[in-house]
């Protein structure tokens, strides 16, 4: 429980502090931007490496090497919220991540997420869902790495099951020809959600993929490409839970 308290007493801290920060990046992005957009990132990193740190997580990470140094389509399995922490803080280049539509109406946390070119997706309508995707492309297009979990929402069952991907997530690399670089993180509900509200300490494996190129792929790979990534994940989780 003691872990809890000092996560939620600093996120509450770093938000609030982080307003007159807002304002400086925002001075910054107005002479330039790539710099306040690099800026931002490993201010937003520093924060959620310090949150990791009072988790007292461990992290195997296996296949760093395999992200090229372009823009990507990360996808993953998702099984707490600490997932994005322990991706996001390892990113070497700007990516937004495709959220829900409700995390747009949290004060300040919102902010960060759209300096950060993070997307929010309805999924609920299909018509705003669609827009999303479309500005996921725009942003690949634009040298941004956009990263996505295509279950479409955290799986609560059990540890190395996964709920279905959806197909729309992969249209970003689809029609951009980017790479797809899988992410497969092993007990990461551990740390919170499965013992809610304490925070445990505990070690989780996270393995990024070879990337892949849709373009190189046969027709019929293609055409299930979303089924096809959700086995090299499930493989590899299935794979990795020894380790944990």
């Amino acid at each position: 429980m003691i872990r809890f308290l000092c996560v939620a007493i600093f996120l509450i801290l770093y938000l609030i502090l982080s307003i007159p920060v807002f304002l400086i990046e925002w001075i910054i992005g107005k002479f330039n931007r790539e710099a306040r957009d690099l800026s931002s990132l490993r201010i937003v990193q520093w924060g959620f490496k310090v949150i990791l740190k009072m988790t007292g997580v461990k992290v195997t990470v296996i296949g760093e090497e395999n992200v090229p140094d372009e823009p990507v389509l990360f996808i993953g399995n998702h099984r707490s919220f600490f997932d994005i922490l322990l991706t996001y803080s390892r990113c070497r280049r700007l990516t937004g991540y495709v959220a829900k539509k409700e995390m747009e109406n949290i004060p300040l946390l919102s902010t960060w997420m759209r300096y950060l070119y993070c997307l929010f997706l309805d999924r609920d309508n299909i018509k705003e869902g669609l827009k999303t995707i479309l500005q996921a492309i725009d942003y690949v297009k634009k040298g941004i790495s956009i990263c996505i979990f295509p279950e479409g929402t955290r799986n609560k069952g059990e540890e190395l099951s996964m709920l279905p991907f959806h197909d729309g997530s992969f249209k970003i690399a689809e029609k951009t020809g980017c790479a797809i670089v899988p992410i497969s993180m092993n007990n990461t509900a551990e740390i919170f959600e499965n013992h809610f509200p304490r925070i445990k300490k505990t070690h989780v494996v996270l393995e990024y993929g070879k990337p892949i190129y849709p373009n190189e792929l046969d027709k019929d790979t293609k055409k299930h490409l979303g089924k096809y990534c959700q086995n090299i994940i499930q493989e590899t989780i299935n794979r990795n839970a020894k380790l944990v």
